[in-house]
């Protein structure tokens, strides 16, 4: 998609949560819950970052484990940055953690003298406390010689609580038949979507990527060259996202949202590595079956040229089928930003389940999975539960 259109007419909320709604997303199989509440208390949605990082014990950096409580990663970082009275951009982290939730992560303090403040960051923290359900303790410290960057660590760990769960009827008569979905999602991964999240509320995030594409504002105002670049960028990876949510979508409708279409680019497990091969043979379909590589779907972009064939066309067909699709793909290419690839399935490890019986008649379910960075733990939960509340 190279040629210009005019612009399009204005869109509806309709088309947004089109795009936007992990309801509107395909799945391989029905969800066997029809619903269930997720994220009544920060308990029910636990997140832990797993960073291995050799730490010297020795440098200018004083990195931090900390475990927080319905705060998140950027209220953090800026009280870090007050305790130890340093500039906001010597505070470092690997990711953002969700507030409504109990999270575990690193940070980390450049302090080039090595002294720490007279009050321990417990006490500081503790101090500006809002609301009864935050909280916050330091597990672990100690000194390194290089700071913490974004995109660090490699994978989460997920401990989710469902409650007041309704059984899909069409699907699932009893807790066992949720027990083999779960048991093939812990077998053949789920679909790789983005969040909900990732689109903002209401998927306004996809709006303003229109606005700033087409017209040139951002909430009706020219973004600053430096001080919005993190929006632009979120804007950017919403529109991607969601050109890519389709696209797997698509593919999971045709069955091949885990095989292999001729032209295909796949990944290698556990790697940002992609490669073509001329003719998919047996082997391919191994390794495909074995989750050695997965198919990939492309990030939004100038340069798409690794994609042929088949896979190429059913990708120009889910753009081209959709405007507000097309305008996206357009205003991603105006920016001049290349094509990435990113997988469409999603593999789950050191996935377990238990349920709880504290309702008879509507039984709790505990999940415990790992997931690898940069996914979504709700792609899990969308393959297992129809309506979240």
């Amino acid at each position: 998609m190279t040629s210009a259109t005019p612009l399009l007419p204005e869109i509806t909320s309709d088309q947004i949560k089109q795009l936007t709604s992990s309801q509107c997303l395909a799945q391989p199989l029905p969800a066997p819950i029809l619903s269930a509440c997720f994220k009544q208390s920060p308990e029910d949605f636990q997140v832990d970052e797993l960073l291995e990082v050799g730490l010297s014990g020795e440098g200018e950096h004083l990195w931090l484990l900390i475990k927080k409580t319905a705060m998140n990663t950027s209220f953090v970082a800026d009280q870090l940055a007050k305790w130890a009275k340093i500039p906001s951009r010597d505070v470092g982290y690997s990711g953002l953690k969700d507030r409504h939730a109990v999270t575990t992560q690193w940070f980390s303090l450049r302090l080039p003298k090595g002294k720490l403040p007279d009050i321990s960051f417990d006490e500081f923290a503790k101090a500006h406390l809002t609301a009864d359900t935050e909280s916050i303790e330091v597990r672990q410290q100690t000194w390194h010689s290089k700071k913490l960057n974004r995109g660090t660590h490699k994978a989460n760990r997920f401990v989710i609580r469902l409650t007041d769960i309704e059984l899909n009827p069409k699907v699932a008569a009893a807790p066992a038949t949720v027990d083999e979905t779960l048991t093939l999602i812990s077998k053949e991964g789920v679909p790789n979507y983005f969040g909900e999240q990732r689109f903002g509320r209401q998927g306004n995030n996809i709006v303003s990527a229109l606005e700033w594409f087409e017209q040139g504002t951002i909430n009706g105002r020219p973004p600053h060259p430096k001080k919005s670049r993190d929006a632009q960028s979120l804007l950017l990876s919403s529109a991607r996202s969601a050109i890519f949510n389709q696209i797997v979508s698509a593919r999971v409708q045709l069955g091949g949202w885990n095989t292999a279409i001729d032209g295909d680019v796949f990944n290698l497990d556990g790697s940002g590595s992609v490669f073509c091969v001329e003719q998919i043979d047996q082997e391919i379909h191994q390794r495909l079956a074995s989750g050695d590589i997965h198919p990939t779907a492309p990030l939004w972009g100038i340069k798409n040229d690794k994609v042929s064939e088949a896979a190429k066309a059913l990708e120009d067909k889910v753009v081209s089928q959709d405007a507000v699709l097309q305008r996206l793909a357009q205003g991603l290419e105006k920016k001049q930003l290349k094509t990435m690839r990113r997988a469409t399935r999603l593999a789950v490890s050191d996935f377990s389940w238990s349920w709880t019986t504290e309702q008879a008649d509507k039984p709790s379910l505990v999940l415990q999975f790992t997931l690898p960075t940069g996914t979504f733990a709700t792609s899990v939960l969308s393959a297992l539960v129809t309506h979240l509340k």
